[in-house]
């Protein structure tokens, strides 16, 4: 099995030849630099001194030229064919974090949530160990390379795993979940990875928003507050935005929590007033981040955030995060594409 040392401080790891650089330094427990796991976003990049690597995506976005000239490689898209010697900048992992690991996982159930939006309940054989907001990779017969989607649910002894995904129009994997997996057969699950986690150390109240299959992470991150005797004194506002009335999802579930309305509060909003077609829509139009600051103001700056959905989304709540000057500290995403 390969072995991979880190240049600068000479620890190393093993990484068997069907892994990646940046998993395997993970499940070893090392702080590997990632984000989107999947060769969009860059974050992975470390510079590869000595041995060999195969890359399982050699056009992946995030990798330019001048990197390759330089050595630098994906670390999540990287296998390596022999021992490896790297430069990377390890981040500190809090002693809390759940390793990812390797693990089949049943489909128990699907619930049609909107019109092109399910959820997709799976169970393994082990207790389902993850950071509420954390997301798993997803491995499917037919589909190259690997998905993210985050769970739904919390995590809990049965070994339940909980995905909101949305249908991509000619996409590969939604295609796999929404028309080929059936109930009772299995799937190739890693993780748990992710940044994006719910802190429980926070003194300030909470603020959701997301929109398409970003409603799975926040709801994650909702339902897990409840629960949380550390936060029993904190609001939640989740704001969920769609084009048009039959995108809005998530109110009813809300419902179910304890403390609904009165420190859990539900803010929809539609951006396509014309796919209103019927005239009932009675909520806010315009973006869902336009709707967060106009309700929240000058006190944006004290809450704690997070925030997935569609990448034009989740760029236009970060600028206007940064923007209305909260500190990023308090701003809590991962970045996918």
């Amino acid at each position: 099995m390969p072995t991979i040392t880190l240049a600068d401080t000479g620890q190393r790891y093993e990484c068997p030849p069907d892994d990646t650089l940046t998993r395997a330094g993970l499940r070893a427990g090392l702080g590997m630099p990632y984000e989107c796991n999947v060769g969009c976003c860059g974050t992975c990049k470390v510079e590869l001194v000595e041995g060999e690597v195969e890359a399982q995506w050699p056009e992946a976005p995030a990798l330019t030229e001048r990197d390759r000239t330089k050595k630098r490689i994906l670390g999540c898209q990287s296998r390596p064919h022999s021992d490896c010697t790297i430069k990377v900048r390890l981040a500190e992992l809090p002693p809390f974090m759940p390793r990812p690991r390797r693990f089949k996982a049943q489909l128990t159930a699907v619930v049609d949530l909107t019109h092109d939006i399910r959820e997709f309940r799976f169970r393994g054989d082990e207790p389902a160990q993850f950071l509420p907001g954390q997301y798993v990779l997803f491995s499917l017969p037919g589909v190259p390379g690997a998905r993210a989607y985050s769970m739904a649910n919390v995590p809990d002894e049965t070994g339940e795993w909980h995905f909101q995904v949305k249908r991509v129009p000619n996409g590969r994997c939604t295609a796999t979940l929404f028309d080929v997996l059936r109930v009772g057969e299995t799937v190739d699950l890693d993780g748990p990875y992710g940044q994006a986690y719910l802190r429980t150390d926070s003194p300030r109240d909470i603020v959701c928003i997301a929109g398409g299959s970003g409603l799975s992470p926040v709801m994650s991150i909702t339902r897990a507050v409840v629960r949380e005797p550390a936060l029993a004194d904190r609001k939640v506002h989740f704001f969920y935005g769609g084009r048009g009335p039959k995108d809005i999802v998530g109110e009813e579930m809300l419902r179910e929590l304890p403390g609904y309305g009165e420190r859990i509060f539900y803010h929809p909003a539609i951006s396509m007033p014309e796919l209103d077609t019927d005239k009932t829509w009675t909520g806010r139009v315009g973006f869902v981040h336009e709707y967060a600051k106009e309700l929240l103001g000058e006190q944006l700056r004290d809450y704690e955030f997070y925030f997935a959905g569609p990448p034009a989304m989740a760029t236009a709540v970060q600028r206007m995060l940064i923007q209305s000057k909260v500190p990023f500290g308090q701003i809590h995403f991962d970045q996918f594409f």
